[in-house]
């Protein structure tokens, strides 16, 4: 979900064997069962700790140090996660669930907004703790939303990109079937022509999303009602299916998560690749390994007919509702989204901003061309579920998804299994 380098884009969530319970979301002091006074420590300040996942592009670290010479008695300690989207998930759970206030600004997986907040984890930012979203874009304030209320800031967004060998392929694909017929230019140089993350993940989830949705087909209705069982949903994981089937997507790709799809295309070993902007800046400057540093082009998506839609990913900040020093966390969370701060993710990391204006920000774009290509892709991008049983959905996505790749159902039998597993998750 989208996920960045250091909290792997498609982060995104991680898929866990529980059952969530129905929480009502909303507002004021306790939202659920079990969750926190959200009308205590409003004033609080002093020290806190920031929680995300593994720092891989140095953005974090440059950030709190400045933060620190500026706040001496507020300083913020970063506690640094691993790189796997489970795992981080699963270490929020366990602090959430011990009421643990010392992890005080968390940044969340824009999937696990809902799951959270649903829970009474996330302190509600209305009234003393108000959050000024206007200047940002209209899907990425969405995510940080539930049950009509602000539960996260946003900070920084994701749309799926296609990164092409420029070099062996002028002009890119705008539609999936004109990709697929440009991969005999693959097979002329030895090498894959496709791939995106296929492992059975939360990746897995996104680029099966990706394919249903831009074949018209939708996994979950507006109201939340599983409609994934339909021609279209069947039409868009067909397409990945065959291609798996004639080998335009190499087999070894089943075991791909971002970083295994990176560098199989730096390395040169595929035509096409799908994956996050984060990829960008590793591909093209950072690391020296790369063997196409000065080949490659980014473009939307292709879809059926046009851009396909993209899965929205990102991450958003969000403050424990347990934290003692609330006032602090409001204020590190603003510095966290600020316009200097999010330039300073999209140039040092490649990182979607979530400010409107910055797309078309002339010293940004001359630095990073692609960010028009990436506002076109979050702009047809389809937000994953919005739902507090989000790790079932997932789950029912990625499970009949990866059995359909393997040949171990057909598509039909993986989409109506997907569809009552989706049901049942209620």
């Amino acid at each position: 979900m989208n996920t960045r380098k250091y909290l792997l884009p498609t982060a995104i969530a991680g898929v866990l064997a529980i059952s969530l319970t129905a929480c009502g979301g909303g507002g004021g002091g306790s939202t659920s069962s079990g969750g926190g006074d959200a009308a205590a420590n409003l004033d609080g300040r002093g020290p806190i700790t920031y929680v995300q996942g593994k720092d891989n592009s140095n953005v974090v670290r440059p950030l709190i140090d400045k933060w620190n010479a500026a706040h001496p008695d507020q300083k913020v300690t970063f506690k640094e996660q691993s790189d796997s989207a489970d795992q981080q998930h699963d270490d929020l759970v366990q602090h959430f669930q011990a009421k643990d206030p010392n992890y005080d600004v968390v940044d969340v997986d824009v999937v696990w907004t809902a799951e959270f907040a649903a829970k009474g984890w996330l302190q509600p930012l209305k009234d003393k703790t108000a959050f000024d979203t206007s200047a940002m874009l209209p899907a990425t304030v969405k995510t940080a939303t539930y049950g009509g209320t602000l539960y996260a800031a946003p900070q920084t967004s994701d749309g799926g990109l296609l990164y092409y060998r420029k070099d062996l392929v002028p002009n890119p694909p705008k539609t999936w079937d004109e990709m697929m017929s440009m991969c005999s230019i693959a097979k002329q140089n030895n090498m894959g022509c496709y791939a995106g993350q296929f492992q059975k993940y939360e990746g897995l989830t996104v680029n099966a999303s990706e394919a249903i949705n831009s074949f018209g087909g939708k996994i979950v209705d507006d109201s939340g009602k599983a409609s994934v069982n339909s021609t279209e949903a069947k039409d868009g994981l067909s397409k990945l299916v065959d291609a798996f089937k004639n080998g335009n997507i190499p087999a070894e790709a089943i075991t791909y998560k971002e970083e295994d799809s990176r560098t199989a295309f730096q390395d040169g070993k595929l035509l096409f690749l799908r994956n996050w902007p984060y990829v960008y800046s590793i591909a093209s400057k950072t690391d020296g390994s790369s063997k196409v540093a000065d080949k490659f082009g980014i473009a939307p998506l292709p879809g059926k007919s046009g851009p396909g839609a993209s899965s929205l990913g990102g991450h958003n900040v969000a403050m424990n509702v347990y934290s003692k020093n609330k006032a602090t966390a409001l204020d590190f969370m603003k510095f966290m989204t600020s316009e200097e701060t999010e330039k300073f993710y999209a140039t040092q990391g490649s990182l979607a901003p979530v400010l409107s204006s910055l797309y078309t920000d002339p010293d940004l774009t001359a630095k990073l061309p692609y960010l028009p290509t990436l506002l076109t892709s979050i702009q047809n991008a389809v937000p994953r579920p919005v739902t507090p049983f989000y790790p079932a959905v997932t789950k029912a996505v990625q499970d009949n998804a990866y059995a359909a790749l393997k040949g171990e159902k057909t598509v039909d039998q993986a989409v109506a299994d997907m569809q009552s597993a989706i049901e049942a998750a209620k």
